[in-house]
């Protein structure tokens, strides 16, 4: 890479269900500054179809990734990285998928294993010492969420479940807003992924939340209570309570959403069911949100090149 000065600027692209993002950052060592960020929300979980991602949806992020480099260059990055998650994983067709964006953009995509996902959330959100030294991270994305216990600052077990605030939308529900029937089957779905994936049930105290979904339901929080976004602790009580209110739906809820997360009207109940669920099954009596994540994780470990034991 060039240097300019004491600092390499980096580029990192994260190719999600629901967006496509580009954060640019300055760092020096393991420290990092985050630049900009470029959102692009046109997922690629609707252009999937019996599990295949098609030709359009492929096409579409061929358009936004070069969209990005072209942006990459024009500011002066020195590395560009891209990597996908769900959208490009969970696909009969990932090779087809990788290959053809190879082809016509130039761009390699690392498509990341629901484990490495997890894990690069935790980097991310753990990297400073911010976050609590033990508890439990979730990453709620648009097609996948990732869980990591920890304890003293060691991964004890991590796992990536099938299920996120688009795609359990997409699959469940029938309008803006879900029926009392699509609420009870996205829980109970949730209820069997979390099962499935083996995750030991024990209790944790504290949960640090990384991804959309945390960050907008911190935001309805902090409107409802008159507070600042990030400035305490919040209950898990208070987050389910929420939880409650949202889903009667009803104007007062539609306000409350356009208001503060309007991008996020028809995920942000899909997305705090699967949210609930985990509170739930895990005990959490506290949360607090990490504006660091995946990418932030991946900048860490793939870019600049942090040592798994660092």
């Amino acid at each position: 890479t060039t240097r300019r000065g004491k600092y390499i600027k980096h580029g990192i692209v994260a190719v999600g269900a629901t967006t496509k993002r580009l954060s640019v950052y300055n760092s020096e060592g393991q420290d990092f500054k985050l630049l900009m960020n470029k959102k692009i929300t046109a997922g690629l979980a609707g252009y999937i179809k019996s599990g295949e991602l098609s030709d359009a949806g492929i096409l579409v992020a061929c358009r936004a990734l070069c969209s990005f480099r072209e942006l990459a260059e024009n500011i002066g990055v020195d590395s560009l990285s891209v990597f996908g998650t769900a959208p490009l994983r969970n696909i009969v067709n990932t090779e087809e998928a990788v290959n053809t964006i190879k082809s016509v953009t130039g761009i390699t995509v690392d498509v990341l294993s629901g484990s490495d996902e997890a894990q690069l959330s935790y980097i991310g959100a753990t990297h400073g010492g911010n976050a609590p030294r033990t508890g439990l991270l979730v990453d709620i994305g648009g097609g996948s969420t990732e869980l990591v216990s920890y304890s003293d600052g060691r991964v004890e077990a991590s796992c990536s479940l099938p299920v996120g605030s688009l795609s359990l939308f997409t699959e469940y529900v029938s309008g803006l807003f879900p029926t009392k029937e699509e609420r009870h089957e996205m829980r109970d779905r949730v209820k069997r992924e979390l099962s499935r994936a083996g995750m030991p049930g024990a209790r944790h105290m504290h949960l640090v939340g990384v991804g959309g979904t945390i960050r907008a339901a911190a935001k309805l929080h902090s409107r409802l209570a008159g507070t600042e976004p990030g400035s305490r602790l919040i209950p898990a009580e208070e987050i389910l309570e929420l939880y409650k209110s949202l889903k009667k739906g009803g104007r007062r809820s539609l306000e409350l959403i356009i208001r503060t997360a309007p991008e996020r009207i028809h995920t942000i109940i899909p997305g705090m069911a699967i949210l609930s669920a985990v509170l739930n099954t895990y005990g959490v009596e506290t949360v607090s949100v990490s504006e660091c994540g995946v990418r932030e994780g991946y900048l860490l470990r793939k870019a600049i090149g942090v040592p798994e034991n660092a």
